[in-house]
């Protein structure tokens, strides 16, 4: 392929060296007419140029040069990057940054760091912003700068958001969180009931997370689980006894029974969620996080946290793993690893 005429629209140096591999011409060779005149007549240059240097020299120091250095810089200041899970790509976005960088002759890492920073969405501060600075320090290089953003990229990735599609893998006996719509307890509620099952995550194991905020941080730290079949939210639910409000008994024991139901009264679904091998954690709540679910009863204000165990009850001809709550001391059974299978 013949080599482009040089009209300030690229860089001059990445046009001085598509010019030495075209012609096979060393750094301080002589060059000939043919090679000036590959200069559009618009740039004007001195004369005794005679050489790749003074060539080079000569085209960085044409007014043309300065606006196009401006106009990348330009470009960088208005760049936004867009995840993938907006319909973004993070490759072609860092591969335009630094292609934008190169040609606005910006080399320092910190001058770099802050357009990068300003590329990012406003909606992604909530998470990013807290990060950003703490993981950019101490850096040497752009190859440094990307390396860490890539990584802060794919940690931003693994949040749990409002409205996330979740599996709750528990932990001792590696089964899922389920449910089965239209499928109830005999007993207690008679709701429909919750168990752990598969131990993959199938379709009747999947829940919508839903917060308050965009993010669900371990401080502010309340959600519910709506099942994606059924609709209908995970929780606790109390009635009347014949002389006092009572939560329903689980299927094999004392303790709460845990079941799935639309919005109606007597159902609590707020759950706290806390991370179980970290104490006071304050992150962000994000997808293989270990973690405790709990909630309150209303009426006895008691906290039960989300347990199950390798027991079975039965329904019909079918076994199923009890999933219950409890207020004893928390151990290998109240954990689950909350799972992000889709935005």
């Amino acid at each position: 392929m013949d080599p482009q005429k040089y009209n300030g629209n690229i860089h001059p140096d990445e046009w001085i060296n598509d010019i030495q591999a075209y012609f096979n011409i060393k750094q301080k060779s002589y060059i000939n007419c043919a090679i000036i005149s590959l200069v559009d007549s618009t740039i004007k240059l001195p004369t005794g140029i005679n050489n790749i240097e003074k060539l080079r020299n000569a085209l960085k120091e044409d007014i043309s040069f300065t606006v196009f250095k401006n106009t990348n810089k330009r470009k960088l200041q208005s760049l936004k990057y867009n995840p993938e899970r907006k319909g973004g790509d993070t490759s072609n976005f860092i591969s335009t940054f630094r292609k934008l960088c190169y040609n606005a002759e910006i080399n320092d890492v910190e001058e770099q760091k802050k357009y990068l920073y300003k590329s990012l969405p406003n909606n992604y501060f909530d998470y990013v912003s807290t990060e950003f600075f703490e993981k950019m320090k101490n850096l040497n290089s752009i190859d440094e700068l990307i390396k860490r953003f890539e990584e802060l990229v794919l940690e931003e990735s693994n949040l749990i958001r409002n409205g996330s599609i979740v599996a709750l893998k528990h932990v001792a006996t590696g089964k899922y969180l389920s449910s089965i719509k239209n499928l109830c307890y005999t007993t207690g509620s008679k709701f429909q009931l919750v168990f752990a099952g598969s131990p993959e995550p199938v379709p009747n194991s999947l829940w919508k997370a839903i917060f308050d905020d965009e993010l669900a941080t371990y401080t502010d730290n309340y959600m519910m689980l709506q099942h994606v079949k059924s609709e209908r939210f995970l929780g606790i639910y109390f009635v009347y006894n014949g002389y006092r409000y009572d939560y329903c008994k689980s299927p094999l024991n004392n303790y709460t029974e845990v079941g799935c139901r639309g919005n109606e009264s007597y159902f609590t679904r707020n759950w706290k969620f806390n991370h179980s091998k970290l104490k006071n954690h304050q992150g962000y709540l994000k997808s293989n996080d270990t973690i405790n679910l709990s909630i309150y009863r209303t009426q006895d204000g008691r906290v039960e946290f989300l347990r199950s165990h390798d027991i079975q009850f039965t329904i019909g001809n079918d076994s199923f793993q009890e999933v219950a709550c409890h207020n004893e001391r928390l151990g290998g059974n109240d954990e689950w690893c909350i799972e992000l299978i889709r935005f």
